[in-house]
């Protein structure tokens, strides 16, 4: 979504090592300034790559997560806190992010995505972290991208393993080449700790700020794999299915 265009020189002094980075400079950093990125979920891997999303200097975050903060969700979700309990999660989380960068703007929606708000929530950024547990939403969220040409990263996640692929219709293969089907071990609760969540949702953010940025390579026709038990990762080719009923008929 465009945006105000230069740093000001508080944002200069903020992201001041960042721009240290080979590749990376004023420019790049004026990219994530001007960049929209859409949240689902804003939960343990969500929350992380919010976080991180908001101190690296995107312009705008989109966070839809529905439902108040319970004390089962305190062992990952890091921008929630006890004193929160009972409130909305998707408020306590854009107020802990804008006390973090108050540059920000932050637009907070209730709400899981579903097929009644995907179309508006998808229309309104440039990106798509997708960060949900249930894969009903992952395959919503899917089919939107690729209805209006919007890259997608996923990046589930599951006990100790994690993946992690950037899509972008027409380029890449999408959700549904890798996973026609819902793996039947993903439900709505499944276990989890907070460092496997960070993980994935800080090299999620890296991801983004790579693909709005233009730094390095993002992962286009590759999948990581993460395996926290012995701390092995991996990079795959992936391939687009012709035969898709998602993603097939895109040139």
């Amino acid at each position: 979504m465009p945006r105000a265009a230069g740093l000001t020189a508080e944002e200069r002094a903020t992201y001041a090592w960042q721009m240290l980075v080979k590749g990376f400079g004023p420019p790049e950093q004026e990219r994530l300034k001007a960049a929209s990125v859409l949240i689902s979920r804003v939960g343990g891997v969500g929350g992380a790559v919010a976080y991180q999303l908001a101190a690296a200097g995107v312009g705008r975050l989109v966070l839809a997560h529905a439902g108040a903060t319970t004390p089962s969700d305190l062992n990952r979700q890091l921008l929630m806190t006890y004193a929160n309990v009972g409130q909305s999660r998707v408020r306590c989380a854009a107020a802990r992010l804008k006390e973090l960068n108050p540059r920000l703007e932050v637009v907070p929606v209730p709400e899981n995505v579903g097929e009644e708000n995907v179309e508006w929530l998808v229309g309104q950024t440039d990106l798509i972290v997708d960060c949900a547990p249930r894969f009903e939403e992952r395959f919503t969220l899917n089919c939107q991208a690729v209805a209006q040409g919007k890259p997608l990263i996923e990046c589930p996640m599951y006990e100790l393993e994690a993946y992690l692929t950037t899509m972008i219709p027409g380029r890449t293969p999408c959700l549904a080449c890798l996973w026609p089907d819902k793996p039947p071990q993903w439900t709505r609760q499944f276990p989890v700790f907070g460092a496997v969540a960070g993980t994935i949702g800080c090299l999620a953010a890296m991801e983004a700020i790579k693909l709005v940025s233009g730094l390095g390579e993002p992962l286009l026709g590759r999948l990581m794999t993460l395996d926290l038990y012995n701390m092995t990762a991996r990079t795959v080719r992936i391939a687009r299915r012709a035969d898709c009923p998602i993603c097939g008929h895109l040139e």
